[in-house]
Parts: C-alpha cells; structure tokens; sequence
C-alpha cells in the first residue's frame, strides 16, 4: 500500500508540461518571434498579421492593451470579443478575440494568435502566464513580440515543444541619444516625461511642477481607465510634462521626446536598489515615438543618476535565463492535497514549490500574492480546495485595508452562499485635497475590480457587475478632475505611517 501511494505520488510530481495542452500538440503549429527594442513596429506589424487571419487571438499583458487591441480591430471592421477578469463584451459573430494573458481559453483553437511582451515570461508573479501560452495556445501560428533578452528563452522553449521557430528581428525606427549634461527641473521643455519610481514622488513633483506646467501623471496604483486619460491629455497637447512611475514601460504609446529620470534608485519590494540597464531601455524606448519625433533623448535630472545611466548604458541587456517558472495547476493542486492529506493551501503550495519536477527547462514557483492569500483562506472553514484555488488568485492589493476588509467579507458570504451586493466603502468627496482622499478613491477602484472579478466568477453571488462598473466610472471621473487639480501634499500629517498601522492591526486578525 505505501509502495503504491509514493508511485503516485511521484507521478504526480514528475509532470510533462507539453502533454497538459493537447489542442495545442494536435496543431502542427509555428511559432514566430518578432524580436526588437521598444519602438520598433514590431506589435504593429504582428497585428497587421492577425488582422489578415480568418480567426485569431490577442494575448496581452494589461486590460489597458487588451482593451486597445479589441479596439483597433474594430476600427479596422473586424467583429471581436474582449475578456478580461473584470469584463466581458462578447460578439456572437466575431472571429477574434482579444484578453488578457491569464484569460486565455486553451480550448479554442484559431489561426492566429499574439502573445504580447514575451520578456514578461520572467515576471516573478505573472511570468507562469506566458510560460503557458507558448507552450499550450492553441493556434496555428504563434506570434510573439516582445525584447532581445527573451530570444534564447523562447529558443529553449521551442527546442523542448520540437515546434519550429522563425525569428524575424525588427531595429528601432529612429535614434535615440544618451544627453552629456543632466537637465534640471528648470529647464524642461514640452514633450518631456519625468521618471520616478513611486506614487509620493511622482505627486510631489506634479506639485511642484503645476505652477509653470501642465502636468499629466501616470502611476501603478492608478486605474487603466485614469492612466488611458492622463496619456490622451499628453497626446493631444492639454499638458506639456508628464511625470510617470515605471508603469509607462508597457503598451503607452506616447508623444515624448525627451525622458529624465529623476533618480536612479528604486524601491523593488525587497529592497531599494539601483535600477539595470534592462530596466532603463525599455523606459528609454518610449522617447522619441516614430511618427511624433525623428529622434529620442534620455538623460536624468541629477550629476549622479546621469552619471549611473551612462555607466550602465555601456552593458549588455541581461539575458533571461532557464529555468522558467510555473504555477501549479488546479488538478496538480487536488491530487497533492488528497496526497498529503491536508486541505490547507499554503501547505500545498509549499510542497508542490519544494517538490515539484519538471521534464523541460521549467521550475515549480510559489506566487507570492497567492502564499499572502492562501494565509488568509486557510485560517477559513468550510472551504473546497478548489475554491481556495480560485479565490488565491483574485486581485487583492494586501497593503489596502480597504481590500482586504472586502476580500474578507466575499470571502464569507461565499461560505455562507450569501449574494453580496455592492456597496462604496467610502464617500466620494467634492474634492480630493490631499494624497490620502486621493489614494483612499483609487483603493476604491481597485476593491471595484476585486468584486468584477467575483462577479465573473461567481455571477449568482456577486450581480451588481453593472452597478460597480458605473460606480467604476464615477470614482475614476473623480480621480481624474483631481489630478489635474491642485493637491496638497500630506506627507507631514503621517498618513502613510497611519495606513501602515491600520495594516498592521488589521493582519493580527489571520
């Protein structure tokens, strides 16, 4: 008997990736891979191709781009689909499909399909996403875009799957030059984008700056909706300056001429360290946009970080290397639990990080997010382990003690089998007067999308899809009118220290 249990249980912990997607295997598919910087045309020219098939299939790695793509194919007369985890608009008719990389269906087969900024595949957190869709998108012809540093990565994958590969390589349409002197906060000038590395920095400079410019802001705690907004009033000339987090890295296709960086330090929630020339080419690349500017510039507001840029400007892009990390599946999860005989997540995950085995260039990885959520559904009765599964994965921000006080009620009202109606933790305002009203609004939006994404899951339980996205609109309008209003800058009233606190005495209670 236990001869037997530890077979299985080695067969549960030797896994061929490749023969989970059979659609895929049964394919005979192509894989392409349009290599080149930012700025290139690359995405361009691999949506030229999907425009061109009967059916076909656009992977993207943010709802912003998804959105995008869903809409150029529409300007182009072609019926699509869009999916996301917070919303659906289905068209009975189309042919193509649009979403975000997670949502992908490998049970539907097309002629074509993109898998957009193929580098994300070492993300720590999503980078399992892109790992699946190359290895299990079921499409004729796989095209993925993305930077050089991806190209061996892909070659190893390929070689394992036994697909054929072509890789066509594109170059940047248009120079960009490394500046010789930094550029102080004086003497900007139009068409210039700020970088910054957090949301406090990036206010207090458009604090600072608001008195002699308009000024757009673009950060990661803001919704796609907000940041889509602030970008077209860059676009079309409503402000002259705009002053952005990392966040601008990824599918905003902007008219700046020059960027700056404002530090070369940031903050990678670890630990603060200087930033890598990975990272300063793909932000670089956004300056000098093809069709805005005949060329781009890069420098830096400061002697020292200008000085670093052009240190590591000299290096050579860091190549990603094997092995790639995969996420456990939901029938990989069952059989562990039943195995080891526990119903608790963490446990699970664990196990499966520490002794999971691969036949390719792929390593088991625990999701950091999903650990900080399975420390929560474990301490819950009454919970399948496929519920855990799925509830591990919802979008929850466990520094906002608005969303983790909302992540705990949906929580129990799905133990209950309770339907949850929606209802705004807080009151909007007239006026955002500080960074703290602000940022309590945009935690606001982000609790809007852990519900859409409930209600996507669990529709009986969770009905005001409709209700939360027109709230949705309504908050976002709000943030909006505030940014490019006057705000004060609070950070001598602790507020950060405050919400910490509140954090802190919220996850005594797990």
């Amino acid at each position: 008997m236990k001869d037997t249990w530890q077979k299985q249980l080695q067969n549960l912990l030797n896994c061929d990736l490749k023969s989970q997607f059979s659609l895929a295997r049964s394919l005979n598919r192509k894989l392409k891979f349009f290599v080149g910087p930012t700025n290139s045309g690359k995405t361009h020219s691999a949506m030229t191709q999907l425009k061109k098939a009967n059916s076909g299939l656009y992977l993207a790695p943010l709802r912003l781009l998804a959105l995008e793509g869903y809409e150029d194919l529409k300007a182009s007369n072609l019926n699509a689909t869009l999916i996301t985890g917070e919303e659906q608009i289905f068209d009975e008719d189309a042919a193509h499909v649009c979403s975000t990389i997670e949502m992908i269906d490998y049970d539907l087969d097309v002629d074509v399909a993109i898998i957009d900024e193929i580098q994300m595949l070492d993300d720590d957190e999503r980078g399992w996403a892109w790992v699946n869709a190359i290895i299990g998108c079921p499409a004729k012809q796989i095209i993925m875009t993305g930077s050089v540093n991806a190209l061996d990565a892909v070659k190893k994958i390929a070689k394992y799957l036994g697909e054929e590969l072509e890789v066509i390589k594109f170059q940047r349409k248009n120079r960009l030059h490394l500046m010789e002197k930094y550029t102080s906060l004086k003497e900007l000038k139009p068409h210039t984008a700020l970088i910054a590395f957090s949301r406090t920095d990036v206010l207090r400079l458009k604090q600072k700056l608001q008195k002699y410019h308009k000024v757009s802001v673009i950060y990661g705690n803001l919704s796609p909706e907000v940041r889509r907004d602030e970008a077209r009033r860059f676009r079309e000339g409503q402000s002259d300056i705009l002053i952005a987090t990392d966040a601008i890295a990824m599918g905003l296709n902007l008219p700046i001429k020059t960027i700056l960086f404002t530090t070369h330090r940031k903050f990678d929630g670890v630990s603060k360290r200087t930033i890598n020339i990975n990272e300063i080419v793909q932000i670089a690349g956004r300056a000098g946009r093809y069709g805005f500017h005949e060329e781009g510039f890069l420098g830096a507001t400061s002697k020292d970080t200008l000085k670093h840029l052009q240190k590591e400007y000299d290096k050579p892009i860091r190549t990603i290397k094997a092995p790639f990390k995969v996420k456990i599946s939901a029938p990989q999860l069952e059989g562990l639990s039943s195995h080891i005989k526990t119903n608790s997540l963490e446990k699970v995950l664990k196990f499966f990080n520490e002794n999971m085995y691969f036949d390719g260039p792929f390593i088991a990885s625990n999701i950091g997010s999903m650990i900080e959520a399975a420390k929560i559904l474990d301490k819950k009765n009454n919970l399948k382990m496929e519920e855990k599964y799925m509830l591990s994965q919802a979008p929850i921000t466990i520094k906002s003690t608005i969303i983790l006080q909302a992540y705990d009620s949906y929580i129990a009202a799905i133990i209950k089998n309770r339907v949850v109606r929606y209802k705004p933790s807080i009151t909007l305002p007239k006026k955002a007067l500080t960074y703290r009203d602000l940022l309590l609004v945009e935690d606001e939006v982000k609790k809007i999308s852990l519900y859409l994404w409930l209600s996507y899951k669990l529709p009986e339980l969770f009905p005001d899809n409709i209700k939360a996205s027109i709230t949705r609109a309504s908050f976002n309008n709000f943030i909006e009118k505030s940014l490019k209003s006057n705000l004060i800058d609070d950070r001598r009233n602790n507020n950060k220290n405050s919400e910490i606190k509140k954090y802190k005495k919220y996850r005594k209670r797990f």
